[in-house]
């Protein structure tokens, strides 16, 4: 029999990487009012992101807390994920937060926060404890949106992710509160033999799709993602693009390998999700002429995709020679889109200047001759986007589109092919702009300065792996292919 100090000492092992996030986030806002060196917070919140991602291995594996959180190697999977994202956020912060005057010790720790709640948010193995998660990253984010507060733009984009926030927060609580009347329980492996033709589990399970369709800014519920992206600040805008979303498509996934009830039943939800989200990013993408927003409805679009491989899920899920897959391509194209939004976003602070007045694509004219580093990163991003061969983009889409294919989707696959035709059109537009027109406007006082050295760092390591997923794919496929909850799902 273990002792009470024996249980909590094994459940605290469950649970490393989100204590060591959150214990240097408060050491952050500790050292605030004594240490006045910004790179040295930065040094402090780096070591803070990357010791947290690094502990996942000492992590202790299975149930913990009495079945609240799971952590398993899919859980590691998603921490190494939004841990490398918090890293690569935080190092491409440091050039922002000097030029724009803001404090970077509560920027840092906030990220980290956030961070934390990704974490348990891919863990969990309980509808409450997700809610925990879920607004552990929301209420940091909702902060961090509105971070430039001299910034009309950035008050207003606070306030509409608050608000709207507030709603998609209600349904999913009014989900899991009707589950548990249905069920008496909200654990997912308890949901696992719940009867799927009940009307309020039913309910309940739109709700919780409601809610979670909020934060992935699925179509119809995507309205506050361009004015949010637009006004936070940009490194927190590649966050918002790339953790959260992974985090809350990771809970998804588990909810669809336990509970039999949400794969029966959200087949043509995510059906009509995929095609509404797909269309509604790349029409909207289309008529910007902002980069910034360009990128807030690309990122809507991507979601779509996504959504794609999980009707498949639901499609196929008796079939285990392409459930796995299904699966796999999911967690593919997350990491592989995470990291190139971190690096398309890096690039777009950059060019920015401070204030972020250089967001107009006639901003960017000319920027292969003035910046060919950051043009050229850029450019691939955007080929990586498209799902351009060579690039993790590639087999991001191909992986899913092969999915849609042989789970017998074969106008959701006609649907994808067509919206990857029309993404072409903005992403080749932005890089005919920097390659084949001409700057008009005077030049930028900070035009020729390129990239800060650590901004720099970020985009060359967001593009190295962007070529790596492209020209050897295999490995991470591998690495996803083995994750026990896929092949429980098989």
């Amino acid at each position: 029999m273990e002792t009470l100090n024996q249980v909590m000492l094994r459940n605290v092992f469950h649970v490393l990487p989100e204590l060591v996030w959150c214990l240097f986030g408060v050491i952050l806002m500790l050292l605030q009012p004594f240490l006045k060196n910004r790179q040295a917070l930065t040094f402090v919140a780096m070591i803070g992101a990357a010791g947290g991602t690094l502990v996942t291995f000492y992590t202790l594996l299975g149930p913990g807390f009495s079945g609240l959180i799971q952590f398993d190697t899919f859980s590691l999977f998603f921490h190494w994920l939004v841990g490398l994202v918090a890293f690569l956020v935080i190092l491409a912060s440091d050039s922002y937060l000097e030029r724009e005057g803001l404090e970077a010790a509560e920027f840092y720790a906030l990220v980290l926060f956030a961070t934390a709640g990704m974490g348990v948010l891919s863990s969990a193995q309980e509808l409450l404890t997700a809610f925990i998660g879920l607004e552990m990253s929301s209420i940091s984010s909702y902060i961090l949106a509105g971070y430039r507060r001299d910034s009309i733009k950035a008050s207003e984009s606070a306030m509409k992710y608050f608000l709207l926030g507030s709603f998609a927060t209600a349904f999913f609580l009014y989900g899991i509160a009707l589950i548990y009347g249905v069920t008496g329980s909200t654990n997912l492996a308890a949901l696992a033999d719940a009867n799927p033709n009940g009307i309020l589990l039913r309910l309940g399970l739109t709700l919780i799709l409601v809610g979670l369709g909020f934060k992935v800014a699925a179509a119809p519920f995507q309205v506050w993602t361009p004015d949010v992206y637009e006004g936070a600040p940009t490194p927190v805008t590649a966050l918002f693009s790339a953790g959260p979303k992974a985090a809350t498509f990771a809970l998804l996934l588990r909810i669809f390998s336990t509970v039999h009830a949400a794969t029966d039943f959200w087949f043509w939800a995510f059906w009509i999700l995929a095609v509404l989200t797909m269309f509604v990013g790349n029409l909207g993408a289309l008529v910007q002429n902002n980069v910034k927003r360009m990128l807030a409805y690309s990122s809507i679009a991507h979601a779509g995709y996504t959504m794609v491989a999980f009707a498949a899920v639901t499609f196929v899920r008796t079939d285990p020679d392409l459930v796995g897959p299904a699966y796999a391509a999911v967690l593919f194209y997350l990491a592989s889109y995470a990291l190139v939004s971190v690096g398309s976003f890096t690039v777009v602070s950059e060019i920015g200047g401070r204030g972020e007045r250089y967001l107009s694509y006639d901003d960017y004219a000319g920027l292969g001759t003035r910046q060919p580093f950051a043009a050229a990163a850029l450019a691939l991003f955007l080929l990586s986007f498209l799902g351009l061969p060579i690039t993790a983009g590639f087999f991001g889409k191909l992986y899913i589109f092969t999915t849609a294919l042989k789970s017998r989707l074969v106008w959701l696959a006609v649907l994808m092919a067509i919206n990857s035709v029309i993404g072409a059109y903005y992403y080749f537009r932005l890089i005919v702009v920097m390659y084949m027109r001409e700057y008009k406007g005077p030049v930028p006082a900070d035009a020729g300065k390129g990239l800060s050295p650590t901004a720099a760092m970020v985009v060359a390591v967001a593009a190295l792996i962007t070529l790596y997923l492209g020209l050897a794919p295999n490995h991470i496929l591998g690495i996803v292919l083995s994750q026990p909850l896929i092949l429980s799902a098989r």
